[in-house]
C-alpha cells in the first residue's frame, strides 16, 4: 500500500503498479524469496529528465515496482532506528515533520537574527560519496542484509534516455524509495552533527539538501560560509557558488540596505513585507509568502487543466475534480501571508468564467458569466475551496 501511494511511473521493465498487482502474491513472493536468500540484485534505474522552473532539467530515477517494494522493506526496518537520533531541525522526509514546520521555524528565527546564510548544495543527490554513505549507514545498523542491499542500490546502473546503461560510482538517484532516508543519514553526519559539535550557537533548518542558517552578524555569516565550504569539500560535495548567498533580514527596525534582502525556501520567498498588527497599524517585517516560481507553476497547472474546454462537465463536477488540489495549495501556501496566493486563485476564477461562456449561450458575454458565478459563490461559498476565502469571481 505504501508503494502504491507514491503513484510512480513504470521502471525499466515497463511494468506498472496495476500490472504488478495482477499477480500480486507471486510478484511479492519473488521479491521476498530473493531478498531473504541474498540473491536480489536491483535492476537498472530508469532516468527521466524533469523540467525545472528556471528552465533547466533535474534527473529523476525511476525504479521498477518490484524494486520499490524491496526498498520499502529496508526503509521500514531502518527508518525507526535512525529517525530517533536525527536532529530536531531536520525536517525533510521524516514522520511527523513537514516543510510547513520548517518554514514556520525559519520565519521566527529570521525575526530574532539579522542575517541568513541560504545554503544550496550543488548536485547533492548526484554526488554523494558511496564510501562515506556506507560508513554513515553502518553507524546506525549492523544488519548484513540491510547493508548488502543499500550498497547494491547505490551501485545499480542507470538506464539513460538514449537506451544506454551508465555505471555509477557516486550519488543516489532521486526517485528511489530509500534515497531520501539515505540522504538524511548522510547529511546528519556531514552537516547536522558537525554543526552541533562545532557551532552549536548557530541555529538552522534543513529540509533534505535545502538549508537555512541564522546568524547575528554579517561577519559571522561570512565565517560560517567559509567553514561550511571546507566541510563540504572534505565530504565530496560543494556549495553552489551562485545560489548560496548571505541575506539581510530587513524590516522596520533594521536600517540600511544590502545586495541580498530575500531568499527562497521550500516554495516560499522570505523578504520585507508590509503587514498590519493587531491594532491595525502597518509595519514592515521579514516574512515568507508563496514564491514567484511556485505561483508561476500553479498558474501553469491551472492552464493545463483546460477548464474552459470541459463543457461536458457541471460546476459540481469541476468542484470535485479540482478542489483537492486547491485545498492543498491553500493548506500549504496559505499558512503564511495568504493574500500572496490570491492572484493565482483569481486566475482560476477567470478560467471558470471562460468555462461558463463556453457552456451556456446566455452567458457568452464575460460580464454576465462573471455575475452568474459570483451569485453562485455567494450562495454556495463551499463549492470551491478558494471561494470560502472570499476570492470569488
Amino acid at each position: 500500500m505504501k508503494v502504491k501511494a507514491n503513484k510512480c511511473a513504470a521502471g525499466v521493465d515497463e511494468v506498472s503498479i496495476a500490472e504488478f498487482e495482477q499477480n500480486l502474491k507471486g510478484n511479492l513472493y519473488k521479491v521476498w524469496n530473493r531478498m531473504s536468500s541474498g540473491t536480489y540484485f536491483p535492476p537498472p534505474v530508469k532516468r527521466v529528465m524533469i523540467p525545472k522552473t528556471n528552465g533547466g532539467e533535474r534527473p529523476l530515477g525511476i525504479p521498477t515496482v518490484g524494486d520499490r517494494v524491496a526498498q520499502m522493506v529496508v526503509k521500514m526496518y531502518l527508518e525507526p532506528a535512525v529517525d530517533t537520533v536525527f536532529h530536531v531541525n531536520s525536517y525533510g522526509y521524516r514522520p511527523g515533520k513537514s516543510a510547513a514546520q520548517a518554514v514556520g521555524v525559519a520565519r521566527e528565527r529570521c525575526w530574532r537574527s539579522d542575517w541568513v546564510l541560504d545554503l544550496d548544495i550543488k548536485g547533492f543527490f548526484d554526488n554523494i560519496d558511496h564510501t562515506l554513505m556506507m560508513h554513515a549507514v553502518r553507524k546506525h545498523t549492523n544488519s548484513p542484509w540491510i547493508l548488502l542491499y543499500i550498497e547494491r542500490w547505490l551501485n545499480a546502473p542507470v538506464l539513460l534516455e538514449n537506451g544506454t546503461l551508465a555505471q555509477r560510482d557516486k550519488g543516489t538517484p532521486q526517485g528511489g524509495v530509500v534515497s531520501p532516508l539515505l540522504a538524511n543519514i548522510f547529511l546528519h553526519h556531514v552537516f547536522d552533527m558537525w554543526m552541533v559539535r562545532n557551532y552549536p550557537s548557530i541555529p538552522f533548518e534543513r529540509y533534505a539538501d535545502d538549508v537555512v542558517l541564522h546568524c547575528k552578524t554579517e561577519v559571522q555569516a561570512e565565517f560560517i560560509r567559509g567553514k561550511i565550504d571546507e566541510r563540504l569539500i572534505q565530504c565530496g560535495l560543494e556549495a553552489h557558488p551562485e545560489k548560496t548567498k548571505i541575506v539581510y533580514c530587513k524590516d522596520d527596525l533594521r536600517r540600511g540596505s544590502y545586495a541580498n534582502e530575500s531568499f527562497d525556501f521550500l516554495g516560499f520567498t522570505f523578504r520585507p513585507r508590509r503587514s498590519k498588527n493587531r491594532w491595525g497599524k502597518f509595519f514592515v517585517n521579514f516574512s515568507p509568502a508563496i514564491a514567484d516560481k511556485a505561483s508561476k507553476a500553479k498558474r501553469g497547472e491551472i492552464r493545463d487543466w483546460g477548464i474552459h474546454r470541459k463543457s461536458d462537465k457541471s460546476l459540481d463536477d469541476l468542484s470535485r475534480m479540482f478542489n483537492p488540489v486547491i485545498r492543498g495549495w491553500i493548506t500549504y501556501y496559505g499558512k503564511f501571508y495568504k493574500s500572496a496566493l490570491y492572484p493565482t486563485l483569481r486566475l482560476l476564477n477567470r478560467r471558470l468564467v471562460r468555462w461558463a461562456q463556453q457552456k451556456y449561450k446566455r452567458y457568452r458575454h464575460q460580464r454576465r458569466a462573471t455575475q452568474w458565478l459570483r451569485d453562485i459563490a455567494r450562495r454556495q461559498p463551499e463549492l470551491f475551496a478558494h471561494w470560502k476565502l472570499g476570492v470569488v469571481p
